[in-house]
């Protein structure tokens, strides 16, 4: 066997390896799923309870398979955000090989800060939806109409406003690993401020109802995310240059 069909052989040995460890990081998050999965089948009662304990209407369903819909919905975000950390993890451990000592500490920080900006993203879309949103939409009605509360347009209506949140919560962390692969720099994100404001105040008005008022108060903490992104930034590119400049100094001598 020459040395080219050895180092072929080798190659696709080696990319065997990585997806075999990648489909039993994957198998193990999904079994930690289901295992969530039941767990908030369980207590669902208790949740839908916490979801509808300060609302001023009864939810109804509109048939007997909307009963299930409760069940899976909520079992399923109980599942979604306990897997979160470990599907963090096991992306951590399976790139964790192929980075330094340094990066391996600094990488590994970004798990629990992923899942409490996730938290905090639910947790602050969740009170805006049910002490601003929720009154708002109900003062439109003024007597005009009977109201019918479903739960599915409750509930579709909630995670469409909550999930966005959550998502756009992450800024900080993405804009800190965008900077360490060197995509990003905070001069770039200064530059390019107004913009960002733009979309932010869009993306505030398309997942909340149209009220001036409203859309500001949900527009501001997501300018302010942005600007602690652009500080989170500045702090990695710094770390970053002063590296390269003492890898550059070493060289030197």
């Amino acid at each position: 066997m020459s040395e080219e069909q050895q180092f072929e052989n080798e190659k696709e040995m080696n990319l065997v390896g990585h997806l075999s460890e990648l489909r039993n990081r994957l198998i193990v998050t999904a079994v930690f799923f289901i295992i969530l999965f039941v767990i908030g089948f369980m207590y669902v009662e208790k949740m839908y309870d916490f979801f509808t304990k300060s609302l001023d209407f009864t939810l109804n369903i509109t048939g007997m398979t909307d009963i299930v819909s409760v069940y899976i919905t909520l079992a399923g975000l109980v599942a979604i955000i306990g897997t979160l950390p470990l599907l963090c993890l096991q992306i951590w451990l399976f790139i964790k090989p192929g980075l330094t000592k340094t990066e391996q500490r600094a990488s590994l920080l970004y798990i629990p800060a992923i899942f409490l900006l996730f938290i905090g993203g639910l947790t602050f879309g969740y009170v805006i939806f049910v002490n601003l949103i929720v009154p708002f939409l109900l003062s439109l009605n003024n007597g005009m109409f009977n109201e019918i509360f479903t739960y599915d347009r409750y509930f579709k209506l909630l995670f469409r406003i909550v999930i966005p949140f959550a998502l756009l919560f992450e800024i900080p962390i993405l804009s800190m690993f965008l900077t360490s692969l060197g995509i990003l720099t905070p001069d770039f994100m200064r530059k390019t401020r107004k913009y960002a404001y733009l979309i932010l105040v869009i993306v505030g008005a398309i997942i909340t109802p149209p009220d001036f008022v409203l859309q500001i108060v949900v527009a501001i903490p997501l300018i302010v995310l942005y600007e602690i992104s652009i500080y989170l930034s500045g702090i990695v590119y710094r770390k970053k240059i002063k590296k390269h400049q003492e890898f550059m100094e070493n060289n030197e001598v």
